[in-house]
């Protein structure tokens, strides 16, 4: 793939030993290499990743993953939850996992973060007023540089969303294709819609039952999906195909 094309990834890859997928194996640091490389100026990485609990630990690869994105020198714009909402295999000592890490990562600035409005203020109708000055630990007054941000305005009745998104597991019947670790359509969806615009170009390089192909081709954007099981491909292929294809798709060799 050509350097600088992409506009948008999103992503869940295999992580720890969680997941078989047909006894394959991914090199995590030729991926991020390749991912740095084809992604545009402005672009985002949205990377959903998790740790696995093994001999009392967790694993922590999820953010050693984020910070050696850093190091190739993408900025780690936010680090972002995905409550699912449940537990299907709860611990006794210690409190149920229902969450899953999605470090949005962009070179450089985001050329596009449309942010979501669908939050209900509890305070609505209520205005927002700062102090003129506040005391700094020495003594010292100095101006509130925080209220030079629309002082004593009034709160809207809907706000943008928190950081942290409520999505069920593949909650809807049509998204139980077989595959073992499916993303709900609506997560990625929304992602799409905050980090691109119809038009652009959508990598998933993990892109299994092709849940993110299917979510950019619904929302006007071309996409790559590449897969290394073919099985997989199979699902994701007859997925994409369910509707009237009215953008170019493209298919990508698995070779990194």
């Amino acid at each position: 793939m050509p350097r600088d094309c992409i506009d948008l990834v999103v992503t869940s890859p295999p992580y720890d030993d969680l997941r078989t997928y047909g006894g394959l194996s991914w090199d995590f640091y030729g991926v991020a290499w390749q991912l740095k490389r084809v992604l545009k100026p402005g672009g985002v990485i949205v990377w959903i990743v998790n740790d696995e609990t093994k001999d009392g630990t967790e694993s922590g690869s999820s953010m050693r993953q984020a910070l050696h994105f850093q190091t190739l020198g993408l900025n780690l714009h936010d680090t972002m939850v995905w409550n699912k909402g449940s537990c299907r295999f709860p611990e006794t000592n210690r409190y149920y996992p229902t969450w899953e890490y999605m470090f949005v990562l962009s070179k450089g600035k985001p050329k596009t973060a449309q942010l979501i409005e669908d939050r209900k203020n509890l305070y609505v109708g209520q205005r927002v007023a700062r102090e003129k000055q506040i005391r700094t630990r020495d003594g010292r007054m100095i101006e509130n540089s925080a209220n030079r941000i629309d002082p004593d305005r009034e709160i809207k009745e809907i706000g943008v969303r928190f950081n942290i998104w409520n999505d069920a597991v593949a909650a809807s019947t049509d998204e139980k294709t077989g595959h073992p670790a499916m993303f709900p359509e609506s997560l990625v969806k929304d992602h799409i819609r905050t980090w691109s615009e119809p038009g652009d170009l959508v990598l998933d390089p993990f892109s299994g039952s092709g849940t993110t192909c299917k979510a950019a081709k619904e929302l006007n954007r071309r996409y790559v999906g590449i897969e290394i099981n073919p099985e997989y491909v199979r699902i994701a292929e007859q997925r994409i195909s369910q509707d009237v294809l009215m953008l170019e798709t493209r298919k990508v060799e698995n070779n990194y």
